[in-house]
């Protein structure tokens, strides 16, 4: 090999390293090679889950085509890997092949290249055929490149010398391929296996079970919106996917958090069922006390009172506000008693369930509030579990401060100004604007998106969230359903 070919090979490999696009690199590796032996024609295969060869690319100079499967349908069927094609034979042996005229040839079976030159009007003559192996000494893929040619365009067989450097190229090739394709691999698995932890989310809370999938169409909606207007603020490609990991992974520590906590759907919770069966009995025995003394005022009063109190009980569970009035009803209540089965005096209301009926707004009490928010921590500690490096370093951090405000009054940490990336403000906007207008949670009709964004912009204007990236939120139009 000369020294300028040699120079070649490493120019060519370091491209080759470089190239992240999978239809890119497999029309390069054999444009690359066509012009190292300055051939008419050439076509790469690349050995597919059923080990036949998979026509990719397909150049002939002379006609005029050039073919890739990623981009055009290539209507030939796959080669399979048995003795009746001089390609197969090359992948079998593991060994190149160099034939100056496959009309005199007799070694290999070329009637396929005849019928091909019958059909396309073409003269396929000399021909160098290429396994395509990688450092695991595994063939990947066959190079085959047709009708090497002279400085006055006439065929010859191809070199001794352009078979050592094609083969030098196609080792190289070989690697950068499969390491392209492990690397798609290792690719796909991370994506699945967020895909599968968000789908064991949803599985988990039915009453939340499109809010992930909500916040990654709008922030992938976004993100486009922001390419399509020439914004200042752009994702590339590699960016944008880990925010959309992001948003994928969340809410990935709620799958700790008890299911009686994170789908509460009313104040009472799994502590309604007790509450209500003990007044039922208690207005049961009252109702007996007054049959049997219908001229006493006591029992009808008792009854009255708990009716009263039943009332009180069930708006108070599922209302999305308790007013002071209310919550001081309530707690009133907790110095009630009614009678059970053996006609004892028991306390209508236990302390845990009077407090769960006098949470001012939602379902959860402070404590169990507080486990809710747990789920961030949880999310942050699972995450670090992983090993995210490269374009993926910040999506644990992305994902686990979703709850962050500007001025600091968020959680768990407390980070605050640029302690928070764009990418976490934006998250924060887009959990917040979904929780605000979802349509699934039982605990609460769905917010119009006009009065969620005065929400939110009353949210800016005390400093929590950025009121920029709330504008550009809003003018993309990424949060319409």
């Amino acid at each position: 090999m000369t020294s300028d070919s040699l120079e070649t090979i490493l120019d060519i490999a370091i491209s080759l390293t470089a190239e992240r696009d999978m239809d890119a690199l497999m029309n390069r590796i054999l444009t690359e090679a066509m012009n190292l032996t300055n051939c008419d024609a050439g076509t790469l295969y690349i050995v597919n889950d059923s080990k036949a060869l998979q026509f990719q690319n397909i150049i002939t100079r002379s006609k005029g085509i050039d073919q890739s499967a990623a981009r055009d349908e290539i209507n030939l069927p796959p080669v399979s890997l048995n003795r009746s094609s001089v390609c197969a034979c090359a992948a079998l042996d593991q060994t190149s092949i160099n034939i100056p005229d496959v009309y005199t040839s007799t070694e290999y079976d070329f009637s396929g290249a005849q019928k091909y030159d019958r059909f396309n009007a073409y003269h396929t003559k000399s021909m160098l055929v290429i396994p395509m192996e990688n450092d695991h000494d595994e063939v990947i893929g066959v190079l085959q490149l047709i009708n090497a040619m002279d400085e006055d365009g006439n065929i010859i067989a191809f070199a001794d010398e352009y078979e050592t450097i094609v083969e030098a190229l196609a080792s190289l090739a070989a690697i950068s391929l499969y390491n392209y394709k492990l690397s798609d691999e290792i690719s796909q698995l991370l994506h699945s296996f967020v895909q599968v932890m968000a789908s064991a989310i949803d599985l988990r809370s039915p009453y939340n079970a499109n809010h992930t999938r909500n916040m990654v169409k709008y922030g992938e909606r976004f993100i486009d919106w922001l390419k399509s207007t020439g914004n200042g603020w752009q994702f590339t490609e590699e960016r944008k996917d880990a925010f959309l990991m992001s948003a994928w992974l969340h809410d990935i520590g709620k799958l700790v958090i008890p299911s009686e906590v994170m789908d509460k759907p009313t104040r009472l919770g799994g502590m309604e069922k007790d509450v209500f069966h003990r007044l039922e009995v208690g207005i049961l025995m009252e109702r007996m006390e007054q049959i049997k003394s219908p001229q006493a005022a006591e029992p009808a009063e008792r009854m009255e009172a708990l009716l009263a109190a039943k009332e009180l009980i069930q708006t108070s569970n599922t209302a999305g506000f308790l007013p002071d009035e209310k919550i001081d009803a309530i707690r009133r209540l907790r110095h009630s008693t009614c009678k059970n089965a053996e006609g004892e005096e028991i306390p209508l209301l236990t302390e845990e369930e009077c407090e769960a009926l006098s949470v001012r707004k939602g379902t959860l009490t402070d404590a169990e509030r507080q486990t809710i928010e747990n789920h961030v921590v949880y999310t942050g500690q699972m995450l670090s579990e992983m090993r995210f490096t490269g374009n993926y370093e910040m999506v644990p951090v992305w994902a686990a401060s979703h709850h962050e405000f500007i001025d600091g009054s968020g959680y768990p940490e407390h980070k605050k100004g640029e302690q928070l990336s764009k990418e976490i403000r934006l998250l924060t906007i887009l959990d917040i604007y979904d929780a605000l207008t979802a349509e699934d949670r039982p605990y609460k009709p769905p917010m119009p998106a006009e009065k969620a964004f005065a929400i939110l912009e009353d949210m800016a204007g005390e400093g929590k969230l950025d009121p920029e990236i709330l504008g550009l939120f809003r003018e993309s139009g990424a949060w319409r359903k």
